[in-house]
């Protein structure tokens, strides 16, 4: 059985927090709620009394909204899981940066996942992911993705990447400096992350960035990077390519 995990639900709205804590006792029977804030300004007083080892956290908040209260807590460092009602890129930019997040209306499956995922400190959040995902959501660019890795959680600058090569249900970055980061997601799922950028698929095996390219061959359908690799282009994907290029 897995050990109690003591909580604090900051939002708002009360009736979010009512019905999250009413999903949390039915599907989430290791969370011990500990308190329940619809003030920001007060949830700070409770969670810095309290020591929550979690926290439910609305982002849109009068007063102070949830990075902002976040920043008031520092070094206090509980898990969070994020409560958010923000269109689809802009969840994107939580998946770049390895958060848990919850929209709303909250789903069970997707409540279980990111309260077994927040009990583990090795999931926690940094300063730096926390900034960044700050800065997405007030419509500043993001330059650095922090992945998850085999041997813990990488940041990586977006325009170093040289191309992302498929390996098995992992995807392995190359970049222009010659290092590599095998990072635990299908090339599928680092297409949906980068396709925002200037970043592009053209083959099941590889997406490239396109300010890497140095030469398109139109006839033999291959690419050739700055550093010389020579990556196949699909027949479906080539119209594609060239329309990006003609828009850049």
């Amino acid at each position: 059985m897995s050990l109690p995990i003591t909580a604090i639900l900051v939002d708002d709205e009360l009736d979010s927090t009512q019905l999250l804590q009413l999903q949390l006792r039915r599907h989430c029977p290791n969370v011990n709620i500990i308190g329940i804030e619809n003030d920001s300004e007060q949830a700070l007083a409770s969670i810095a009394r309290l020591q929550p080892r979690l926290l439910f956290l609305d982002i849109e908040m009068p007063n102070l909204n949830g990075f902002q209260l976040l920043e008031k807590l520092l070094p206090f460092k509980p898990a969070v899981i994020f409560i958010t009602a923000y269109n689809q890129y802009a969840i994107k930019a939580f998946k770049y940066n390895a958060l848990d997040y919850l929209v709303k209306p909250v789903l069970a499956t997707d409540l279980m996942e990111a309260v077994a995922k927040a009990s583990n400190p090795a999931n926690h959040p940094s300063d730096m992911q926390l900034k960044q995902a700050q800065q997405q959501m007030v419509g500043e660019p993001i330059t650095k993705i922090a992945v998850s890795t085999q041997s813990g959680v990488s940041f990586i600058t977006l325009s170093q990447i040289m191309y992302v090569e498929a390996s098995s249900n992992y995807s392995l970055f190359i970049m222009d400096d010659c290092t590599k980061f095998t990072v635990s997601k299908t090339l599928k799922e680092v297409q949906e992350l980068l396709e925002e950028g200037n970043f592009f698929r053209i083959h099941r095996q590889f997406i490239i960035n396109l300010n890497k390219v140095k030469h398109f061959d139109r006839f033999e359908f291959t690419l050739t990077l700055d550093d010389k690799t020579r990556l196949p282009v699909s027949r479906s994907q080539k119209d594609k390519l060239l329309e990006r290029y003609n828009g850049l």
